[in-house]
């Protein structure tokens, strides 16, 4: 399926720069988020000791879907309405629409710490903004 208009480049530049936020973001949250999920590295790592791939790969996926449907979402504001300010404005939007309230119900029923929730929803918000002021500067 071809979406008019769409600019691919744009959308995977999205999301490299999604996933190296999330990098940083971890590496930085890394040991407090082990912490608010109730896990030590021993127990995130495989019965190898080493860390799986499946996850990074996934996150990198999903980033890619996210950045193609933001771009769809921004694509639909309009002729010259696809910019820095109007991406970054939509991809907090979307995050509080539908991002931060999906990871708190699912948070709050599997019992997490709030400290979870604040964690996660932080580091969705800054994939969503950085996608959507990507987007926006490429155009689409």
């Amino acid at each position: 399926m071809v979406f008019a208009g769409l600019n691919y480049l744009a959308v995977f530049v999205a999301a490299i720069g999604a996933f190296a936020f999330g990098a940083a973001y971890y590496g930085i949250l890394g040991k407090k988020w082990m912490a608010a999920l109730g896990k030590t590295e021993a127990e995130l790592k495989g019965p190898h000791g080493k860390i799986s791939p499946f996850p990074f790969i996934l996150s990198f996926l999903a980033e890619l879907v996210m950045a193609w449907a933001l771009a769809g979402v921004l694509g639909h504001l309009g002729p010259g309405q696809v910019t820095v300010t109007n991406g970054a404005i939509s991809a907090f939007f979307l995050w509080l629409g539908f991002v931060v309230t999906t990871v708190a119900v699912n948070n709050a029923y599997a019992r997490r710490k709030l400290a979870l929730t604040a964690i996660d929803s932080a580091h969705w918000l800054g994939v969503l903004v950085i996608e959507g002021v990507i987007i926006g500067a490429f155009g689409i």
